[in-house]
């Protein structure tokens, strides 16, 4: 039997929250309160109460896989209010997806911390704190359920801020947005977590990776994607919908954090066509001509037909503006400042 553990935090305005303490429960279905466990001398910080609701999985792979996660699947859309007043940045979307069978495709292989990639063990905490800042939850925050793939496909609409819950919002207007994504494939939660590649909040870190990831020391795979439709961004017309277009997603293995194993590439495709039934995935390595191609085709158009500067397109800070990296380092100092204060 499978044991449920939890971590509960209190949840504060600056980058570090409080630790309050933890608890252990089993899986087994029923209502039940559990004593939250402090760190100090165990004392009961309170108590918990949880349902745990159980249904028998009718999956093939159930006696190999006892406790595989099988959806549904929710997204969640991070925008934090604090990133925006701390950097003046608008660019500021993050997307986390929990993806299906994760398992099934990549068995036990993991892309391990490159040890010879810019962001060092030196740099964690820094990037670290921006992590918890940029996935912190908050009012601005997105969730629902991606019940198709056109679900996923209007996920990455110019603007989009609504519920694609069952296949998209009601805003038909909005258009997927030609753009370049950094992404990760969590080994800790087999969560799917990306922004778009020129995002200014990654500005001085050294990693885009490592932001998403958490400095984790492995993951199940990373790299870069980008959507199109069906041929390329360069023979698509800006007065075709969208919604009769096929949709592709070219994804690779670009990542120098983690350097990505790219014959791995086919189960990383079969994965995404096994979330999303109906949507065309091409897993190409970094180096591949027609991946290259293919990007370089999606930013021309952008900076064409839908407005985009050239600027925009890379890392990139405007006069006047403040950097995340910078933010989370001063936040820091000022924490340690008060501590000091507060323990003498």
């Amino acid at each position: 039997m499978a044991d449920l553990q939890v971590e509960v935090m209190g949840k504060d305005e600056g980058v570090m929250d409080d630790y309050i303490g933890k608890f252990t429960l089993s899986v087994t279905p029923g209502t039940k309160e559990v004593e939250i466990e402090g760190t100090v001398f165990k004392i009961v910080m309170g108590t918990f109460w949880i349902k745990i609701e159980s249904t028998p999985s009718q999956d093939k792979h159930r006696l190999q896989f006892p406790y595989l996660f099988d959806g549904p699947i929710h997204y969640s859309r991070h925008y934090s209010p604090a990133v925006g007043l701390l950097t003046n940045f608008n660019d500021a979307w993050l997307y986390s997806t929990f993806i299906k069978g994760v398992p099934l495709f990549f068995r036990n292989n993991f892309q391990l911390w490159n040890r010879k990639g810019p962001a060092s063990f030196a740099v964690r905490p820094g990037i670290q704190a921006g992590h918890r800042l940029l996935y912190a939850r908050a009012a601005g925050n997105a969730f629902g359920i991606i019940e198709d793939t056109k679900g996923v496909v209007e996920l990455l609409h110019t603007g989009a801020q609504d519920d694609v819950s069952g296949g998209g919002g009601p805003n038909a207007q909005r258009r997927v947005k030609p753009a370049v994504y950094t992404y990760i494939i969590s080994a800790e939660d087999a969560s799917f977590r990306f922004s778009e590649t020129g995002a200014a909040f990654f500005v001085d870190f050294a990693s885009k990776h490592a932001l998403h990831s958490n400095c984790a020391e492995v993951v199940r795979y990373s790299g870069e994607f980008h959507p199109r439709p069906e041929g390329g961004w360069q023979n698509f017309g800006d007065f075709t919908p969208d919604d009769p277009v096929k949709w592709e997603f070219m994804i690779d293995n670009n990542s120098g954090t983690y350097a990505p194993d790219k014959m791995l590439l086919p189960e990383v495709k079969e994965l995404f066509e096994f979330n999303f039934p109906g949507l065309v995935v091409r897993a190409l390595d970094r180096e591949d001509e027609r991946l290259v191609e293919s990007r370089e085709a999606c930013r021309a158009y952008a900076l064409k037909w839908r407005g985009v500067r050239t600027d925009e397109l890379q890392l990139h800070v405007r006069e006047g503006e403040v950097t995340l990296c910078r933010r989370v380092s001063e936040s820091g100092q000022q924490e340690m400042k008060r501590a000091k204060d507060n323990f003498t």
